[in-house]
């Protein structure tokens, strides 16, 4: 079919007008995509990216006229976000605490927590464990941690647990490790508080056992004996030569040799069952007397070894007595100096192992 000049003039007229309203309506479009921009970039800064800026910084007017709404300020109620809470990062480990030796869990909670009121839950929570569990709370105004205190009413983030894998009567067991654990998750429920991890439990008491086997490698005591050559030693004489030797006499029924803290380095006590005690040196007559070095508990255990020979040959002089050994065998200077020798060796491999004789860690896993 022929078009016509006119239709022709039509459909041009038609397509004139469409572009027409398309290019106004994308003039509008940009028109008001300027005036949005030119809003949005204004000097006002944005208290929502800038936190630290007060909702109540006051906002003034642009120069186009339009007016940015202020934020709203919180609701008394709402809790707010310290800055130092945003991303906060567990803190280490107390320093009392080794994850060598112990099996660690600590706990976060949101909203802080009484110390006290964890004090009294973990005694519940933690009842029928075997091994001694230490707890801790960490101190932000202080920046660390501190022991658990019963009634405290200090409130806390951060909490941890440590419960010693190993003492004298051996290493955890399954049962041990089940208890400490889901005590510690339910302790950490009823203040819905969230622990970490702690050791897998077969990694835990594969730890705990092969601790254990090197403790009992190098737990030694050393002990000499003062032997009455006839008559009986008399409790009133004994004591005024025991602390001549700056040794005193506490509850647990022995005589301590001392350092300067105030910690034990060799202990005298009866070779015969009676203990001894403040009332009972008077009346007191014993054949024998023994003396005995905690061989991982003390530093420099060669040095306080001489000390106790020193003092043992002292006694022996005064009283009368032989000094032997546990079989009864005469205890020279040739006994002395090889078992001086096996005392230097062993507190070098405790040394080796990272767990120095007679220092914090040592002391509790060698506790009496």
């Amino acid at each position: 079919m022929a078009i016509s000049e006119l239709q022709l003039g039509l459909i041009g007229a038609g397509v004139v007008a469409v572009v027409g309203v398309l290019a106004y309506n994308k003039w509008q479009e940009r028109k008001a995509q300027k005036h949005a921009e030119k809003a949005f970039r204004s000097e006002h800064r944005d208290v929502l990216f800038e936190p630290s800026l007060s909702a109540e910084t006051p906002v003034s007017e642009p120069d186009d006229g339009m007016l940015i709404e202020p934020v709203a300020p919180a609701e008394p109620n709402a809790r707010s976000v310290p800055p130092a809470e945003v991303g906060r990062k567990a803190p280490e480990v107390p320093p009392e605490v080794n994850e060598q030796v112990d099996c660690v869990v600590r706990i976060e909670s949101i909203e802080p927590i009484e110390a006290g009121r964890v004090w009294q839950a973990q005694q519940e929570a933690l009842d029928g464990v075997s091994k001694p569990v230490g707890w801790f709370a960490f101190d932000e105004g202080s920046n660390r941690w501190i022991s658990l205190a019963r009634n405290s009413a200090v409130a806390h983030h951060w909490f941890c647990a440590a419960m010693q894998m190993v003492d004298r009567r051996g290493p955890i067991n399954d049962a041990d490790f089940t208890r400490f654990t889901e005590g510690v998750q339910r302790l950490a429920d009823q203040f819905m508080a969230i622990p970490a991890a702690p050791l897998a439990r077969a990694e835990a008491l594969g730890r705990a056992a092969e601790l254990d086997r090197f403790c009992a490698s190098v737990d030694v005591q050393i002990g000499v004996n003062l032997v009455s050559r006839g008559a009986p030693f008399a409790g009133t004489k004994l004591r005024g030569l025991v602390e001549a030797q700056g040794m005193t006499l506490r509850g647990d029924g022995l005589f301590h040799a001392e350092d300067d803290n105030g910690n034990s380095l060799f202990v005298l006590g009866n070779l015969e069952p009676t203990l001894l005690s403040a009332e009972g040196m008077r009346d007191l007559q014993t054949h024998g007397l023994t003396l005995i070095v905690d061989v991982p508990r003390v530093a420099e255990g060669a040095q306080v070894f001489d000390r106790m020979m020193l003092v043992a040959r002292q006694l022996a002089d005064a009283l009368g007595a032989d000094l032997v050994d546990d079989n009864r065998s005469p205890f020279g200077p040739e006994a002395a100096k090889l078992i001086r020798g096996q005392i230097q060796q062993f507190q070098a491999q405790m040394r080796e192992y990272g767990l120095p004789a007679g220092s914090a860690l040592a002391m509790r896993l060698f506790a009496a």
